[in-house]
């Protein structure tokens, strides 16, 4: 299990989920011309999951020091796997995510979208060794990975695809796909704040400057209320304007996306130990997880 704790095995599994929403969720019910089959957005899936198992592994032998104060019971690197271990699975990873990419790219007859595998493992690797010790760029270029593992199905399954004749249909779809990545951004960026919040004392004795040691826990929970309450509003136009005839599909963002939310935007202002900014963390989670799941009322509710 130290290896599965070590990539972070939970995170990687709503990977795969999330993709796979956007796959035969979104894509396959309304019918655009897509350009992968099952064989190729599963390795498009396995290069994704390789190389962000890379970045949570990168990412930890960086953190050993600052998780060694914030969360003691969860270090692994030193502990349970050696460093050098860690590095040679940081590095096998890589070479294979990055290498399914290359084959993809090129089956695709997209060669130019290798870059985008490139780009994304430099970025994990810089965000671990540098980024993430900088005042909000580390939060968000974390973010915009994230939602980029939503973006990635859109550019390689729906692009290659398009056509003058069938130009309108397949960028209506990606604009949903779009919808849903920033969402994922947002909640992400407010997520890595709280965490941020969290591992105030850990992060302040590594010499981080998060926002929470830039401007203090007080301002920095203002932001992440401020950031909550503009999600709200956001989200309840979306209901409003282009739900409000599916009582069920309307019914399903007001209980598990939007109820959560203002419930966690009241207990931001509140919360003043680790616990409750854990506990705030945890429920953010479950609102994307929960964001995400709604790509399926597109097949059995919204089409229908």
């Amino acid at each position: 299990m130290n290896f599965f704790n070590l990539i972070r095995y939970k995170n990687l599994l709503v990977i795969v989920l999330t993709q796979l929403l956007v796959k035969y969720a979104v894509l396959e019910p309304f019918g655009v011309n897509t350009s992968l089959d099952i064989f190729s957005i599963s390795l498009l899936i396995l290069s994704t999951v390789c190389i962000a198992a890379a970045g949570n592994i990168i990412n930890d032998m960086y953190d050993v020091e600052t998780d060694t104060i914030n969360k003691p019971s969860k270090v692994i690197i030193g502990k349970h796997i050696s460093e050098k271990a860690a590095f040679n699975l940081f590095v096998a990873l890589n070479l294979v995510g990055v290498c399914i990419g290359f084959y993809i790219s090129h089956l695709l007859g997209k060669s130019a979208f290798f870059s985008v595998f490139v780009i994304i493992s430099a970025l994990l690797y810089v965000y671990a060794n540098y980024l993430k010790r900088l005042f909000l760029i580390g939060n968000i270029v974390i973010s915009i990975l994230v939602a980029l593992s939503l973006l990635i199905i859109g550019l390689f399954d729906l692009l290659p695809g398009i056509t003058p004749e069938n130009q309108h249909i397949q960028l209506s779809v990606f604009k949903i796909i779009f919808y849903y990545a920033t969402f994922a951004f947002i909640i992400n960026l407010t997520r890595e704040m709280v965490k941020d919040i969290e591992d105030i004392e850990g992060d302040s004795k590594s010499g981080m400057l998060t926002l929470p040691i830039v401007i203090g826990a007080t301002k920095a929970k203002r932001v992440v209320f401020a950031l909550i309450v503009i999600t709200i509003i956001t989200i309840s136009y979306y209901v409003i304007h282009l739900l409000y005839k599916n009582l069920i599909a309307s019914g399903y963002f007001l209980l598990f996306i939007i109820g959560p939310l203002i419930y966690i935007s009241i207990k931001s202002l509140s919360a003043s130990t680790k616990q409750h900014f854990h506990h705030i963390s945890t429920v953010l989670k479950l609102v994307m997880v929960f964001g995400l799941l709604s790509l399926l009322l597109y097949k059995y509710i919204l089409l229908k």
